[in-house]
């Protein structure tokens, strides 16, 4: 049986928080794990900003004391001991600083990687003097999280972390893998959202594994099966016409790995686009993920808080910083959650790590902390990240029967909670499971944030908000790729209503909560209280019936606003921490947690949260949600990417039509009457501190500049 979590079966989150806590002040002598070495592997200036900037990429060694309490969190980390007992790790990280120090702010964005990507401190930031660090910590070797064969080189992130044994040998487990959308080819490789499933069989023999077919899944979980395929029919193997089934098998060598990733399944007869495949194997790579997790906040530590490495090499940063802040977007976004739930913004010396973080359209924790994880998963059907408690004040779980805790229950014992402002578009709400955050997993009733956390929501905006602009119809186009596992395209254009501006007004909201104690503007987001979160129906809603394009269908609860499942992952599994080992994969359903969705208004834009020119002075409705067009999801939402309907032009053409919805120039009368409009939207968004003076001056501007109505 593999060994249990070290803290994977304790009954309530506040007794671990207090022995952490207790284990901490008694470890008061600094501990021995931490980032012993750097190794700076190239030096280049940065251009595109006042300030002379440049980029220095590099290596992070370090190491890990199992028994500390800083680090016992992490599943599976005395399985990845050396002979001394240290766990030992190198990571990627990328510094972006001022050339002449002098010059520099003293404030350093540590910003998390999007699976593995590179990336750079913004212009903006640059001209201000900031610090921008990037590191791994995605510790899954797959794809752009795979280690280079040349470690000094690359630019995308990774983390090279040991993986589970037992006595020398390497364990194994259950890992699921899904196949949509795809036909014709005789073989298919395993892949999680744009990434290849980092796990490699156990063993080629198809008989030690399960490949079943679905006909069809609905968003609220019901699976229909259909027919399994026999061991002889497949193969983990690579096949063409020309090298037709069984194919040549793969490398399943964790030696070779990233090389021999993606696996690959090849089938006699070919894949049925028609068919979603799924397939259960034995794995033996099992990555401790944890430990990438710890060495992003040794890094964090020790660009904050060194002045040289074991050997001497200098921190090229040391005496200089006054704040910090962790940042992601996405699933890094869900990382900062994760990682502040799991009490890593206390270093080994007790040291706060962060004194902000900004998780940035990210309503959940990755999966990063149990056996098998996929931390590339969205939460499409059973893919870990909505267990546990996803809020950050103490609040109960009675549906699911977890005990009471928050994001934050480890942090507030030993006050190394950061400030955190988080915003979010109503894509997170349709595909990404976003309300229980807000109202728990009861849903009765609106949690309280804390005085260090600051919400805001973009309303009727989609994932990251869309470009922008005042372009009343689109382009004609096949409809937007939506996000995921091949999982289609949308039949409605795409969401233009953006989320850059509320971005530039954050980003100084969060340097000057930290560095000089100025609170950001009151959180805005819908609420039950309000009446502003609903259920998740046409009516409830409000949303107009005959909006061209929106059929009354995908408001029904097999097509719309994914729902929390509550999985059962197995005994070995803490469903509250989302550690430890699953043996159910997948998982069988429990509980389906319905969500809550914004109010709308009589055009279908929502109602509630921050105000924005294009939502205040519409030209058309916007939607969190879009149709997906063809395939296995034909009718649903079509995951997380949002849609945009245009009002018709005139009054003619909306009767036309049956468009209930007014037209342009009822609302508008004139290119004049709209930029009225959209110039009122603007003063009153600057008004309430949700936009700079240049932004609103820049959008008044390209309204004036728009074709509307002319």
């Amino acid at each position: 049986m593999p060994p249990r979590n070290p803290i994977g079966h304790q009954s309530r989150l506040h007794r671990l928080a207090a022995a952490a806590a207790t284990a901490a002040i008694v470890a008061a002598a600094p501990a021995e794990a931490r980032v012993t070495r750097i190794v700076i592997d190239s030096v280049a200036p940065l251009a595109g900003q006042a300030i002379p900037y440049e980029q220095i990429r590099g290596r992070a060694f370090g190491e890990l004391d199992p028994n500390d309490p800083h680090n016992s969190i992490v599943t599976d980390i005395k399985l990845g001991a050396d002979a001394d007992g240290k766990v030992r790790y190198e990571t990627s990280f990328n510094l972006v600083k001022p050339v002449e120090m002098n010059r520099a702010s003293g404030f350093l964005w540590h910003d998390v990687p999007n699976r593995g990507g590179a990336g750079t401190l913004v212009v903006e930031e640059r001209e201000l003097g900031d610090v921008g660090l990037r590191s791994g910590w995605q510790a899954d070797n797959a794809g752009n999280t795979g280690i280079p064969a040349n470690r000094a080189a690359g630019t995308n992130h990774w983390v090279a972390a040991p993986i589970a044994k037992v006595d020398g040998l390497a364990v194994t487990g259950k890992v699921f893998a899904r196949i949509v959308n795809q036909g014709g080819a005789a073989s298919q490789p395993l892949m999680v959202q744009a990434n290849p499933v980092p796990y490699l069989p156990a063993t080629l023999d198809t008989a030690k594994a399960t490949l079943k077919t679905h006909t069809r899944e609905t968003v609220d979980g019901v699976v229909t099966e259909g027919p399994g395929i026999a061991p002889g029919d497949w193969a983990f193997a690579k096949c063409d016409a020309g090298n037709p089934f069984p194919g040549t098998p793969i490398d399943n060598n964790p030696a070779n790995a990233p090389g021999n990733l993606p696996v690959h399944i090849c089938l006699r007869n070919g894949f049925d686009p028609k068919l979603l495949y799924q397939v259960v194997y034995p794995a033996h790579n099992a990555y401790i993920l944890g430990v990438g997790m710890a060495a992003f906040r040794d890094v964090g530590a020790f660009f904050r808080h060194e002045a040289a490495d074991d050997f001497g090499t200098r921190n090229p940063v040391a005496g200089v910083i006054k704040g910090t802040a962790v940042r992601g977007v996405s699933q890094s976004g869900n990382m900062v959650r994760q990682f502040i739930f799991m009490g890593l913004n206390q270093d080994e010396r007790n040291r706060k790590v962060y004194d902000g973080a900004w998780p940035i359209i990210a309503g959940r924790r990755v999966a990063a902390n149990s056996r098998w994880a996929q931390p590339d998963g969205v939460l499409e059907l059973y893919q870990q990240g909505s267990e546990g408690p996803q809020w950050w004040v103490d609040w109960p779980d009675p549906v699911r029967k977890q005990p009471t805790g928050s994001i934050f229950s480890r942090c507030n014992t030993n006050d190394t909670c950061p400030k955190v402002i988080e915003h979010f578009g109503s894509a997170e709400v349709y595909a990404l499971k976003l309300p229980p955050e807000w109202i728990g997993t009861a849903g009765d009733a609106d949690i309280p944030l804390p005085r260090n956390v600051r919400r805001y929501y973009v309303p009727s905006s989609h994932h990251g908000g869309g470009a922008g602009g005042f372009t009343h119809m689109p382009a004609a186009s096949a409809g937007p790729s939506c996000p995921g596992n091949n999982f289609g395209r949308g039949t409605l254009a795409a969401n233009p209503v953006p989320h850059t501006e509320i971005t530039n007004v954050l980003r100084l909201a969060m340097r000057d909560w930290v560095l000089n104690g100025t609170p950001p503007p009151p959180s805005r987001w819908p609420t039950l209280a309000a009446k502003t979160l609903v259920d998740a129906n046409r009516k409830a809603m409000g949303f107009p019936s005959g909006v061209p394009g929106i059929p009354d269908s995908i408001f029904l609860p097999e097509n719309f606003a994914f729902p929390v499942f509550d999985y059962d992952w197995g005994p070995q599994f803490n469903h509250a921490e989302a550690s430890g080992v699953p043996t159910n994969v997948p998982p069988s359903i429990k509980k389906v947690i319905p969500m809550k969705v914004p109010k709308v208004d009589a055009d279908g834009n929502e109602i509630g949260g921050v105000p924005t020119v294009l939502v205040m002075a519409p030209l058309g409705t916007y939607l969190g949600f879009n149709v997906t067009a063809e395939g296995f999801h034909r009718g649903q939402v079509c995951n997380y990417v949002g849609g945009y309907v245009p009002f018709a032009r005139t009054r003619a053409e909306r009767t036309a039509s049956g468009d209930p919805r007014l037209s342009l120039e009822e609302r508008y009368g004139s290119h004049e009457g709209y930029v009225a409009a959209a110039r009122a939207a603007a003063e009153k968004a600057f008004a309430e501190g949700f936009l700079l003076p240049a932004d609103r001056d820049r959008l008044i501007r390209q309204a004036s500049e728009s074709a509307v109505l002319r």
